[in-house]
């Protein structure tokens, strides 16, 4: 059971058959693992260097807080940059730099500018910087020439180009929101100065009829309506005054057609007067029932009693004095006195105060038409209310949306200003140069001790290869193991390996030979990897 055992773990690894293959093949692996690390390690000493210098580029954010000035630029600091990278790599901006710095000057015989210029964008290079936000807060750029000063001068080129755009790209942007604001704010000033102008228009032409004046035509009409009432119950009261002076008159004239006859026929007249102040003693008393003794129409009434009174007692007075005078007095006298009773009499009176209520009836009634005119006026002012009403709301919402505009615009005008002025300023977001561009000691490419790296392995696996196969090629016997698979029987006995003195020394040649050769090639491998990295 020991020998199973024995024999699957001789199966599974077989230590003395590598090790005899390593001792026959070490030549085998040693020399090609040699060759291919010199190849590669020479290439990296032949391939002309690249060196490449680089800067950081901080990305500061305004000194100003945004609750105080608001930006007026592209807030996305990712496509700006991508912006300024493609501003910056133009043909036009790179072939400036090409021929400023004199780069690329064995390759400019033999490639056009536009080979030029798409060789120096190979040699441009880019990154950000992003924090745990993915936030960008800095860049790097980098530039690779084969000369280390040449790199810095350009990547120092590179970096000014990036920070002066980027401050011009703001300002341009910040100026132009600006300007936009500007052009947007005349044009909303203009709108609203239209509005404004329909409305005084309006107003102007409607400056009776408008809402506002609602409540003053209202205590207008009224107070028009009142005096409207009182002149036409003064008219009324005109009317009936004159009828009265008619037929006052009219009983006077007869009284004096009788007088002339005869003193009998005087009393015909008193009658018609006590009458009249019995009828206008009674309508006294109905209005003194239902008005007070300052109204209007009871004051005439009683200043037409006293009136008529006095007119009654004047009658009475000459009729008592034509009695009393004798009969004898001359024609010429009668006729006199008969004048002077006709140019005195109580019918001249009532005729010239029949002629005055007819003057004021006349212009009463002129009244009373102009108060109906301006009552018919001022209605029809507020029946035109509610359209006008509706025709100034029309024009005010314009006029309040234009309005509202123009703030919101000139707010934003005013800030953007702000902004500019704090762009002009440079107290905006800004580039700041944190690493300067560096200059390289080591080239970029080739990395020697990279290229060294590279040689071991693949060295390393030629070599392993070409063990391989030269084992596979070689059709001898070297072990027991070997033997015991050919032969279709189980061997009996074993001869041993007879060596003799000369067999000895060949075999100490061939080791001392091996291991000289291993030590070189370690020792030159290890020599080659020290020089590159302190020269590489």
């Amino acid at each position: 059971m020991a020998e199973v055992l024995e024999e699957q773990k001789s199966e599974s690894f077989d230590l003395q058959r590598y090790l005899g293959i390593a001792r026959r093949r070490h030549l085998h692996f040693l020399i090609p693992l040699f060759l291919v690390w010199l190849a590669v390690w020479g290439a990296s000493w032949v391939l002309p260097p690249s060196y490449r210098s680089g800067t950081l580029i901080l990305v500061e954010q305004p000194t100003m807080p945004k609750d105080y000035v608001v930006p007026n630029v592209n807030e996305d600091l990712q496509d700006r940059l991508q912006s300024i990278t493609e501003q910056i790599l133009s043909r036009t901006r790179l072939l400036h730099i090409i021929e400023s710095l004199n780069l690329y000057p064995k390759d400019r015989s033999r490639l056009s500018l536009d080979k030029l210029v798409e060789q120096m964008r190979k040699d441009i290079q880019v990154e950000l910087v992003r924090d745990g936000q993915n936030h960008i807060t800095a860049f790097n750029v980098y530039y690779s020439a084969q000369n280390p000063h040449v790199a810095q001068r350009v990547t120092s080129e590179l970096t000014n180009l990036f920070i002066n755009e980027n401050l011009e790209v703001r300002q341009q942007q910040s100026e132009g929101t600006t300007k936009f604001l500007e052009g947007q704010l005349e044009t909303a000033r203009q709108a609203l100065s239209e509005q404004e102008k329909k409305i005084r228009e309006f107003k102007a032409q409607h400056i009776s009829e408008l809402p506002s004046q609602l409540q003053s035509n209202l205590q207008i009409l009224g107070g028009l309506q009142s005096q409207l009432q009182a002149e036409q119950n003064a008219l009324n009261a005109a009317k009936q005054q004159h009828v009265y002076f008619e037929t006052l008159l009219s009983q006077y004239r007869t009284l004096e057609t009788s007088t002339g006859g005869a003193t009998e026929a005087a009393p015909t007249g008193l009658p018609a007067i006590d009458r009249e102040l019995e009828r206008l003693k009674t309508e006294l008393a109905s209005l003194n029932s239902n008005y007070t003794d300052r109204h209007p129409d009871v004051r005439k009434l009683k200043e037409q009693i006293v009136k008529n009174e006095k007119m009654r007692d004047e009658l009475l007075a000459e009729l008592k004095k034509k009695a009393s005078s004798p009969q004898s007095e001359g024609s010429d006298a009668v006729a006199v006195n008969t004048a002077e009773l006709t140019q005195t009499s109580p019918a001249a009176q009532v005729q010239s105060q029949l002629q005055a209520n007819q003057i004021e009836i006349k212009n009463r009634e002129q009244m009373v038409a102009t108060l109906k005119s301006k009552v018919a006026e001022y209605q029809a002012r507020l029946n035109q209310e509610p359209v006008r009403e509706q025709e100034i709301t029309d024009l005010t919402r314009g006029y309040d949306q234009s309005k509202a505009t123009y703030d919101e615009l000139l707010k934003k005008k005013n800030e953007s200003a702000m902004a500019t002025r704090m762009e002009l300023l440079q107290q905006g977001e800004r580039f700041r140069i944190l690493d300067p561009p560096s200059l390289p000691i080591k080239p970029d490419f080739p990395n020697r001790l990279k290229f060294c790296g590279i040689g071991i392995v693949v060295g390393l696996v030629l070599g392993v290869g070409v063990v391989g196969a030269s084992e596979r090629m070689d059709d001898r016997v070297y072990d027991e193991k070997e033997l015991k698979d050919l032969l279709p029987v189980p061997m009996i006995t074993e001869i041993p390996v007879i060596t003799t003195p000369s067999d000895q020394q060949k075999t100490k040649r061939r080791m001392r030979l091996g291991w000289a050769t291993a030590a070189l090639v370690l020792g030159s491998i290890l020599a080659g990897s020290a020089f590159s990295f302190l020269r590489g």
